[in-house]
């Protein structure tokens, strides 16, 4: 076992700690921070195997924008921290949701391994496919993820404006403040 194997074991046992940290816990925003250290370590292990480029996007994509997205709707919607009795689920749907997703592992399991019990990866040899990837992202691709930025940028933007008429929909007495404001 080489270095670089126990880099990328204890890279995934990482990614699969965090990953399962991420929805087994109560808190919101734990949970959020537990899929910024899963997506992270996710990160690390496409380095580790030579996949700087992915590793990269995985980052700036993932780790960047996604999970800040989570966190920044979490905060407009103002979700509860901590646990509440009122939105928790019971136990036997918590139980029946790990029954699922373990049934779920063994399907994919038993479907997979027996296809890749041959294959193997040279590591050491030099790939060509970054550059060819990096050309196509950058080349032909560049203005459809251009304009997905600025689609997600308008969303948030009009996420933000939603947040705003529902805030001033709700407190009555802010409003009727204004309005005595307005009257002196």
């Amino acid at each position: 076992m080489t270095t670089r194997d126990i880099v990328f074991v204890a890279v995934g046992a990482v990614t699969a700690l965090s990953a399962l940290l991420s929805v087994t816990t109560k808190h919101v925003v734990h949970a959020a921070l537990w899929l910024l250290v899963s997506l992270g370590s996710l990160a690390g292990a496409y380095l580790v195997l030579g996949q700087e480029l992915v590793g990269l996007v995985q980052l700036l994509v993932y780790v960047g924008a996604i999970v800040v997205l989570v966190l920044f709707a979490l905060m407009l919607t103002r979700a509860p921290i901590g646990p509440h009795a009122e939105i928790d689920t019971p136990r036997w749907q918590r139980a029946a949701g790990a029954l699922l997703g373990a049934a779920t592992t063994v399907l994919l399991a038993s479907l997979l391994l027996p296809l890749l019990s041959g294959a193997t990866a040279d590591l050491d040899a030099p790939s060509a496919t970054t550059p060819r990837i990096a050309q196509a992202v950058f080349g032909t691709w560049v203005w459809p993820f251009e304009l997905l930025s600025v689609l997600l940028l308008v969303a948030l933007v009009g996420a933000f404006a939603v947040s705003r008429l529902v805030l001033d929909r709700e407190d009555p007495a802010a409003a009727s403040r204004r309005g005595e404001g307005a009257r002196r």
